[in-house]
């Protein structure tokens, strides 16, 4: 029996080729081999039909080929086309045609009177029945008994340089020889009243490769999945115990700044963000550290509420800091929290990046010299326009980029740190940040609503305070999508309104045009509407614009001198422009819905009916539309987020690879919740019965940082 950290090479019952192939795409042992696990399955044991027209649904047909031909198109492009009939009784007849394009290779190993499988999705051609790009495989003999037909037949992921048969029989192989007895399980056994009664992962991992039946495969697959959120959930609790535990201080004032900053507002905070304002002033003011997640839709103010929270930690003696995710967010923060709290006395710093990126692009930065209380330093190239102000004493607030983990920040007697948009930053930029000081509160900011499971999930070491209700006067958005728009009709849209005394954000994707990208961008457009528009004044806004010249375009559009504003995404945070009513947003399908359901939150935030149209690059792309016409249904920011999900993945909306959680190989985040909750009664459980985990040894190596282990009392 073979050991699952038996090395690869030591395999005896594979070939010499076959281990050396292994070996080159990175498979050191055994246990490499079997966690690398199927993407999909073919039901091999039947085949389907040859179709006799199209379809959305892949088929898995086997049949001979009859004929090749190698054609060659307009320029250097080729493609290999084979004809495939079926024969043997496999279905009711018939021929599919096969093609590959720019892989002139393929006539060498694929000829006529060879036996193939084929997958794919069959589209009517003509008069002809053709499947593009196919995954096959040749009909070997002795494959009825294999691992390759006559069953559920795994496939598998593929490396440069190792075939599919390679290594699914490589995993075949294996699963008859190694020793699962040496394979231990995560989970506690489960009882007989489980789903899962009598699984165990040795069980498990047998069936995921090689299923008997579909049955067990989804049975084996929802106890793998619930092993992933085990370990996620535990890795959440430890950390979360650890925060517990840490010494801390408060760090709250009287609330005295707080008070003369709200009396002076034009405007009362909604009862949603006083509660919350309440439930951080309560977190600073314990004597534990505080972990909190802030979540609010577009246009909600997460802003002014981490501002109160700053306040109170500034007036209790302590320093806090403000991290966004990019440089232009970061200077967005700085110039609206300077204009707040420069009246009452608190000093604010920016820290953004390198002297070096600042000459190449024009932008603020301090460079490890702080200024505040006056605008950032300004590179440009060649020169500089003033020198850095250096100060001994840091400022009550600092606000940059993750440039403030690195270098020379000068973070002193830190109380907060506020991390906005939270899931581009990982767990790990977190826990630095959260390093400086003795243990400082955290506050995590994210405008991407996020279902509770995901939040349990993702956020489970964090207090949750929602911002459920927008501020009062906001008016509906009317969002379309119109494929077929044409300049003249938009252009005419825009003016009726522009006559009303109201005001237009046009968007675009780039900057300037792209040789290899195949979107519009603002710069090269912003001529066009200003002579289709006249006289109505337009701007030009995007993220090269020098700093000072930013702040002017976006006064003048404030204050309805300019009426137009044409820009890049540099206006989805920060700006609050009541009488702007109208965004039409062009290549709309190159952003994620998150980020449009964020840039739609420009407009609506006055009384006036407001409208959003998305206009999509390719006028008959199916998929764009249908992604798009998720925002003209709904502006919900659950929903849009629900969907975006479903469209990306948590791994890209959560930042779950930068979190060091990875993404799950059995679990369905969004579908799985009922395991989700499961795998955390588990891992309490277990946290419970044995926290320094000395019954449980087995659980160490799922365990990413082993400090967390420690203490006897789980707080939950």
């Amino acid at each position: 029996m073979v050991a699952p950290q038996t090395p690869i090479g030591e395999l005896e019952f594979l070939a010499t080729r076959t281990k050396n192939a292994l070996i080159k795409v990175g498979f050191a042992s055994a246990a490499d081999l079997l966690r690398h696990y199927p993407r999909r399955y073919e039901d091999r044991s039947t085949f389907d039909a040859f179709p006799q027209g199209a379809s959305i649904e892949p088929v898995c047909l086997r049949g001979m080929i009859v004929d090749t031909q190698l054609k060659r198109l307009q320029g250097k492009r080729t493609f290999f086309e084979i004809t495939i009939e079926d024969r043997g009784g496999f279905g009711l007849g018939g021929t599919v045609s096969c093609r590959w394009f720019n892989v002139p290779w393929m006539h060498k190993s694929l000829a006529a009177g060879l036996e193939v499988v084929v997958y794919g999705r069959p589209k009517e051609f003509g008069s002809r029945i053709s499947i593009d790009q196919p995954e096959y495989e040749i009909v070997e003999e002795g494959d009825q008994e294999s691992a390759h037909l006559g069953r559920i037949v795994p496939i598998y992921p593929l490396r440069e340089g190792i075939g599919q048969r390679t290594i699914r029989q490589a995993i075949f192989d294996l699963t008859k020889q190694v020793d699962y007895a040496s394979i231990p399980d995560v989970l506690r056994k489960p009882s007989e009243e489980s789903e899962f009664a009598g699984m165990s992962r040795a069980a498990a991992m047998r069936q995921i490769h090689f299923p008997p039946a579909a049955e067990g495969l989804e049975t084996a697959r929802r106890y793998l999945a619930l092993e992933e959120f085990f370990a996620l959930q535990l890795n959440v609790l430890l950390r979360k115990r650890l925060m517990a535990k840490r010494p801390g201080a408060r760090h709250c004032g009287q609330g005295d700044l707080l008070k003369q900053f709200l009396s002076n507002l034009p405007f009362e905070p909604t009862s949603a963000q006083t509660r919350c304002i309440e439930e951080i002033r309560t977190g600073l003011d314990a004597p534990v550290p505080m972990g909190r997640l802030l979540q609010g839709d577009v246009g909600s103010g997460k802003t002014l509420v981490a501002a109160a929270a700053i306040m109170l930690c500034v007036e209790s003696g302590h320093q806090a800091v403000v991290m966004a995710p990019t440089q232009i967010l970061a200077e967005q923060h700085y110039l609206t929290m300077r204009a707040w709290f420069t009246p009452l006395g608190i000093t604010v710093g920016l820290r953004t990046g390198s002297k070096k990126k600042a000459a190449e692009e024009s932008v603020p930065t301090c460079d490890g010299d702080i200024v505040y209380d006056e605008e950032p330093v300004m590179w440009q190239k060649g020169k500089k326009k003033k020198k850095p102000k250096k100060e001994e004493t840091p400022p009550d607030v600092l606000i940059g980029t993750h440039a403030l983990l690195f270098g020379k920040a000068p973070i002193k007697n830190l109380g907060l740190a506020v991390i906005d948009e939270q899931h581009k930053f990982g767990v790990a930029q977190r826990a630095k940040l959260a390093a400086f000081g003795t243990a400082p509160d955290v506050l995590v900011m994210t405008a991407t609503p996020i279902p509770r499971t995901l939040t349990m999930t993702v956020y489970g070491d964090l207090d949750v305070s929602i911002i459920d209700e927008l501020p009062k006067g906001r008016s509906p958005i009317v969002t379309g999508v119109r494929a077929e728009a044409t300049l003249a009709d938009v252009t005419k849209f825009i003016k009726t309104h522009l006559k009303k005394g109201r005001q237009a954000y046009i968007v675009y994707p780039l900057v300037e045009e792209s040789e290899t990208l195949t979107a519009k961008a603002a710069t090269a457009e912003f001529d066009g509407w200003e002579n289709r528009l006249k006289p109505h004044p337009c701007g030009l806004l995007h993220g090269r614009v020098h700093p000072n010249e930013k702040e002017e375009i976006m006064s003048r559009f404030r204050e309805a001198e300019t009426e137009v504003l044409i820009a890049t995404t540099v206006i989805e945070v920060g700006v609050d422009v009541p009488n702007a009513t109208i965004m039409v947003i062009y290549n709309a399908e190159r952003f994620g819905l998150a980020q449009l359901h964020q840039l739609r939150g420009r407009v609506g935030r006055g009384a006036h009916k407001s409208y959003c149209i998305l206009v999509p690059g390719k006028k008959n792309d199916p998929n764009a539309i249908e992604k798009l016409s998720v925002l003209a249904d709904t502006t919900d920011g659950f929903k849009v987020a629900e969907a975006d999900l479903k469209l990306r993945g948590p791994g890209d909306i959560l930042g779950l690879a930068q979190s060091g959680q990875g993404r799950f190989h059995f679990g369905d985040l969004l579908t799985d919740t009922a395991l989700v909750r499961l795998a955390r009664k588990l891992a309490w459980e277990i946290l419970r019965d044995d926290p320094t985990l000395r019954v449980n040894p087995q659980l160490h190596s799922i365990i990413e940082d082993p400090t967390t282990i420690a203490g006897t009392t789980l707080t939950v």
